[in-house]
């Protein structure tokens, strides 16, 4: 993916090219695209598009044909103007079910539009696509002691799919801890036996949940091998900016930064000034004990990206070595990068809306693996 990050691995997608059917999605809550790249990088072919965020969609055409892109509410798309498609992938807000958010689950009314796709699905019939694959926060698995995924899991079951739940982490492809909950639907099981036994795509809740819910029409598919432990770091991401760069904070602004960390802290920084050569870090602000403070991560990589509404959402880039440290936020680029799209085009785009839209995205290389192993597959039964 170039800028540092690591080669995509896994398995090369399941085709053959003296058969090959062009396979088509159609992408909902479709933000800046990253999905869609995941999905064409792996093979597939996106002929729908929804999103309701003008900024996005200015985003996702300067990368991709918007001549598919429908700009407006979920709420105004219908069935029949869905095209015929093989996928259908949503990666509906995560607003209600995150843990920073209001917990309402799937009565919010952001999380809550999981039951327009449920409605659009209806409406098609007998053109539902043969795949489906939901995207969300892991919180949406504890969202109301489970019952919303269990929610989620019935209503695709009713439908006539059955399901398994992933947990993929971007930090197998890219340095950012950024795990992400996949349901997968399918309208028939594969032959092959299934075995939801704890493993680093199903963690051990997962054989839990679905031995708490017999009810559901749950199918464990067979699991491909990862790709190798990424040996990238958020140093082989970051933007060199010479120390005269205006972005840097200034000496008030980093004597707060300093004066508000903890003493552990502190001492990591201490390591970091005193070491030869220049290293990174990212940071964020907390709330700890109801005072703002700056932590930084130890393991060289960057925490989970989020859409940056307000100071704690923004995560902020440490340079330091030879007895100097310099701090500012993180830029769009980087952003970029950390979601495995270092070329994505963002002339034009205001700092602002690209790392918000940056940080409502996917990893690519992630959706790329769940479609070359996954769907893919599913698609050719």
């Amino acid at each position: 993916m170039g800028s540092g990050v690591a080669k995509k691995g896994g398995s090369e997608p399941k085709t053959s090219m003296s058969h090959f059917v062009p396979r088509r999605a159609a992408e909902f809550f479709a933000g800046i695209g990253l999905v869609r790249k995941g999905l064409e990088d792996a093979g597939l072919s996106v002929v729908y598009a929804n999103d309701i965020e003008p900024f996005k969609l200015a985003m996702y055409e300067k990368n991709f044909s918007a001549t598919e892109f429908f700009l407006g509410d979920i709420s105004d798309v219908t069935g029949d103007s869905i095209p015929d498609i093989e996928v259908m992938t949503a990666s509906f807000p995560c607003t209600d079910v995150s843990l920073a958010g209001n917990m309402k689950g799937l009565a919010g009314a952001q999380s809550g539009l999981f039951w327009q796709v449920a409605r659009l699905l209806e409406e098609m019939g007998e053109r539902k696509p043969a795949v489906l694959m939901l995207e969300n926060v892991p919180a949406l698995a504890t969202s109301h002691g489970g019952r919303d995924l269990a929610s989620v899991i019935g209503e695709f079951n009713r439908q006539g799919y059955w399901c398994d739940i992933l947990i993929l982490d971007a930090k197998r492809f890219v340095p950012q801890s950024r795990p992400r909950i996949f349901v997968l639907g399918f309208q028939s099981p594969p032959a092959e036996k299934s075995d939801f036994s704890p493993s680093e795509l199903r963690p051990k809740w997962i054989e839990a949940f679905v031995a708490k819910h017999p009810e559901l029409k749950m199918h464990a598919l067979a699991l491909p091998i990862l790709p190798e432990k990424l040996e990238a770091s958020f140093a082989d991401v970051v933007e060199k900016l010479s120390a005269s760069s205006p972005v840097w904070w200034d000496d008030e602004r980093m004597e707060r930064f300093v004066d508000s960390m903890s003493p552990v802290q502190r001492r990591r920084l201490d390591t970091l000034i005193s070491g030869k050569g220049k290293s990174w870090a990212t940071a964020y602000r907390r709330t700890r004990d109801g005072q703002p403070t700056w932590e930084m991560r130890a393991d060289g990589i960057a925490g989970c990206l989020r859409t940056t509404r307000g100071g704690s959402s923004k995560q902020a880039v440490v340079e330091a070595g030879n007895g100097k440290v310099r701090v500012r936020w993180m830029t769009a680029r980087e952003y970029a990068r950390l979601q495995g799209a270092p070329d994505y085009v963002i002339d034009g785009i205001r700092t602002s809306q690209a790392t918000f839209g940056f940080g409502d995205a996917v990893c690519v290389p992630a959706i790329s693996f769940i479609a070359e192993n996954f769907l893919i597959p599913l698609t050719e039964g």
